[in-house]
């Protein structure tokens, strides 16, 4: 996935969920956060960040987003919309080695209660796959979730549903960094989530990370990484 137009900036304040407030070549500007995660090992005061120019966008009440922030010499993908549409385009280009020989994909795929974000069919089967962007890394172990996240354990259980009905059912956990050695889930941050999806794993659901190679105005899926699921 790539962005048109982009522009680095300082990191100052983040009032609320949806907005942050940077500096842009020394002046202040109020700019849009594609992600409502909390991030605040992140998004701490000076950091160096990455904004979409989105001003050729109608109706737009900011003229930028901020996509990506430097953690020291790491930088990290922010655009929560990013790791569904990174997934989709490698699994159409046959670029994940667990998910060969897919010749029909989409997106967005309602399922019971959920919308599941993608649904896929190869030669001998049908499935769907959910995928989770992580952007929290400690020590070189990538972790999901930041927060508790109720959605995210619905989701993981209705995994367990599809599965039960013959589908193929995959967890894809995209790490939106280069460079962690490790994915683990966050049990200490959400203990019914972490022990929702190692009980899916245990019945059959395929649990997937991969690293991203991230640059300024690109990102693209990397290389698988060993997962942990234990507590």
């Amino acid at each position: 996935m790539k962005y048109n137009r982009i522009v680095e900036a300082i990191f100052i304040k983040r009032p609320n969920r949806f907005i942050a407030h940077v500096l842009i070549d020394g002046e202040e500007e109020v700019v849009h956060v594609k992600n409502t995660g909390r991030c605040r090992e992140l998004l701490v005061p000076g950091a160096r960040v990455v904004l979409e120019d989105c001003s050729e966008k109608p109706n737009r009440k900011t003229r930028y987003s901020l996509i990506a922030v430097w953690k020291g010499d790491i930088l990290v993908n922010m655009d929560s919309q990013l790791p569904n549409a990174v997934v989709y385009k490698s699994l159409k280009e046959n670029k994940i080695g667990e998910l060969e020989n897919i010749h029909r994909v989409k997106r967005e795929v309602t399922y019971q209660n959920s919308r599941f974000d993608i649904y896929f069919e190869g030669q001998d089967e049908k499935g769907y796959i959910e995928v989770k962007g992580v952007t929290l890394e400690e020590d070189g172990i990538a972790r999901f979730p930041d927060a508790p996240t109720l959605r995210g354990k619905r989701h993981v259980l209705e995994m367990i549903d599809a599965l039960d009905e013959g589908y193929r059912a995959i967890i894809f956990f995209l790490i939106q960094m280069q460079g962690p050695r490790e994915f683990r889930l966050n049990w200490e941050m959400d203990k019914d989530f972490s022990q929702a999806v190692k009980d899916a794993h245990d019945r059959g659901v395929i649990i997937l990370a991969y690293d991203s190679i991230v640059n300024e105005n690109s990102v693209e899926l990397g290389k698988p990484i060993p997962i942990d699921l234990n507590n």
